[in-house]
């Protein structure tokens, strides 16, 4: 269970570094407009990503 894990945030850390590699002047830009979201929305973006998360690991694992 721990190796899962362990492969599964490495993987995250992998996706979440390829667009500040790729484009960092975007990717600053967008971390700009994600700081002006109010609270709520970004819940909400949170729970969805969630939520998709875990239909993806349901449906593929």
């Amino acid at each position: 269970m721990w190796d899962d894990l362990l492969a599964a945030f490495g993987l995250m850390l992998v996706l979440e570094g390829i667009l500040p590699f790729l484009n960092p002047r975007a990717s600053r830009q967008s971390l700009l407009r994600i700081t002006q979201l109010e609270d709520r929305l970004l819940r909400l973006i949170g729970l969805g990503s969630m939520i998709l998360g875990l239909m993806v690991l349901y449906f593929f694992r």
